[in-house]
């Protein structure tokens, strides 16, 4: 049996179900990505999620929740006085915005414990990761993070790090650039987009994002555009495109990244190509991006 782990923070949902009440889920962005891989990995995959979550009544329900989802839950640990992180979803015009409670949340003690965390990563075949994942750490553990995920690399596991970037989470762009380029160097597969890339690092061309990305040893990666082409150089194969197909109504972009990531890595992982396992990946983004809300129980099927 082949087993995926993603390691980050999952969080309490608020989205706006109308009339000024807001609907009460669980998410976050490689807990996203967990779910939309077991809705298309076979049953001889296990998914699972690695996190911190607190003692507290919400932190029994989000564990519930999860493994209700078929997401095993062994790796999480329990902290006491803690709880979880909570997020508010704002859309206007089918963009999101986010407003959050994370203060007290567990997940920012994801570095903390050294040998917990080596046993997660233990006997993994594909571990997937974020740039939030390691801004909400604090710089030491950062790199505590990455030094058990370097160990993870080297006996063989492939380990996948989406560049998603929360700006606020971070001390400083200097602090952020530094903890991209630090992701980046434990990672096979790099994820970016390029709008966060020009912002952050000044790029003026995909090419430029990608050679920044294989210089820093990845052997894939794929640069988002949004609604543009995606641009993807492998290692054995070099440079390719796959064309974008307009999307109407874009309803919320919450979760284009994760399900997009998820599609990618459950094609590579179940035998299709590069270029099937993109088609496949831009296909489910777009149908979860006519959907509100992070997780789209509908989105998946027929891909």
């Amino acid at each position: 049996m082949s087993a995926f782990l993603a390691l980050g923070e999952c969080m309490v949902e608020l989205s706006n179900a109308g009339d000024g009440l807001y609907r009460r889920g669980f998410a976050g962005d490689t807990f996203n990505t967990a779910w939309y891989m077991r809705r298309l990995l076979p049953q001889d995959w296990t998914v699972g999620y690695a996190t911190c979550v607190g003692t507290d009544a919400i932190s029994d329900a989000m564990l519930a929740f999860l493994a209700g989802e078929g997401i095993d839950v062994s790796a999480i640990r329990r902290v006491p006085d803690r709880t979880v992180g909570l997020y508010m979803i704002t859309t206007e015009n089918g963009e999101r915005s986010f407003s959050y409670w994370r203060g007290e949340s567990a997940a920012r003690t994801l570095g903390d414990d050294l040998k917990w965390l080596d046993g997660a990563l233990r006997g993994r075949d594909v571990i997937h990761f974020s740039a939030i994942t390691l801004a909400i750490l604090p710089p030491k553990s950062r790199e505590v993070f990455c030094g058990a995920l370097a160990k993870a690399r080297k006996r063989g596991a492939i380990v996948v790090f989406d560049t998603n970037l929360r700006p606020k989470l971070w001390e400083s762009p200097e602090a952020m650039r530094a903890g991209l380029t630090m992701g980046a160097r434990t990672a096979d597969i790099v994820l970016p987009s390029f709008d966060e890339e020009q912002i952050l690092f000044g790029d003026t061309d995909p090419a430029q994002t990608l050679r920044r990305y294989r210089d820093h040893g990845a052997d894939l990666v794929a640069v988002k555009q949004g609604g543009g082409d995606l641009v993807l150089w492998q290692a054995q194969a070099g440079e390719s495109r796959v064309r974008a197909h307009p999307v109407d109504p874009i309803v919320d972009t919450t979760a284009a990244g994760d399900s997009f990531a998820a599609g990618l890595l459950a094609g590579l992982a179940t035998g299709k190509t590069l270029s099937d396992s993109a088609v496949q990946a831009m296909r489910l983004a777009s149908r979860v991006i006519q959907s509100p809300g992070a997780l789209v129980p509908s989105a998946p099927e027929g891909l």
